[in-house]
């Protein structure tokens, strides 16, 4: 459980120092959805929570936009790779925030040059503020998918992917609920098709929630 951290303690207050949290006075998202200048989401949930497909759709809302994947940056390690298993100590800390660091350049540097990103990983614990505070661009809008264990379970078991192997469904959503600061517009997305879910990000993200 350590991987992850243990709530909104010292780390990730220092993380946020800088970031204020706070409502914008206008609605940006709406103009980058019109072709004006860009927005930044940054996409968590546990496993199965259904990011990869609402970032997807998220990112094709948008005329010029991009989602970026922060697993490929694990993937992309061929020898040497730690992984963050329940099992894992103090050692895997390091290399997380790196795959995190890259991703938030990645996703940074396609918002630099006009496009609306939407940069999707697993962020739990300590490590959302970690992200956030890596994330250059704004406006930036956090958003968390928080549907039940319950729900979770049943989308993993009727899924041809094997998302949980060393972890559980119930313990990574404990880590979710228990461990991970309360950053951005959190969603229970249980009984919404994913179309839904992205319809309530935009009609929520314009006006709240914004990272300044």
């Amino acid at each position: 459980m350590g991987t992850f951290g243990r709530g909104p303690g010292q780390t990730a207050r220092r993380a946020l120092s800088g970031c204020d949290l706070g409502f914008v006075e206008r609605d940006p998202v709406a103009a980058a959805l019109a072709g004006g200048p860009p927005a930044m989401f940054l996409l968590t949930g546990i496993q199965a929570a259904g990011k990869s497909t609402v970032r997807q759709l998220l990112a094709e809302r948008f005329p010029r936009s991009v989602h970026v994947r922060g697993d490929l940056y694990r993937r992309m390690v061929v020898n040497g790779r730690l992984n963050p298993v329940p099992s894992a100590g103090p050692e895997v800390v390091e290399p997380l925030r790196l795959r995190h660091r890259l991703a938030a350049a990645a996703a940074d540097g396609y918002h630099r040059a006009g496009f609306t990103a939407v940069l999707q990983d697993c962020f739990l614990g300590e490590m959302l503020p970690f992200a956030v505070s890596q994330l250059r661009s704004r406006p930036l809008w956090v958003v968390v998918l928080a549907p039940s264990a319950e729900v979770v379970a049943r989308r993993e078991a009727g899924s041809s992917k094997n998302a949980y192997r060393e972890w559980t469904v119930e313990m990574l959503d404990r880590i979710l609920r228990a461990e991970t600061p309360r950053l951005g517009l959190w969603l229970d997305s249980s009984e919404q098709t994913p179309q839904q879910t992205v319809d309530e990000i935009l009609s929520r993200t314009g006006a709240t929630a914004g990272v300044r």
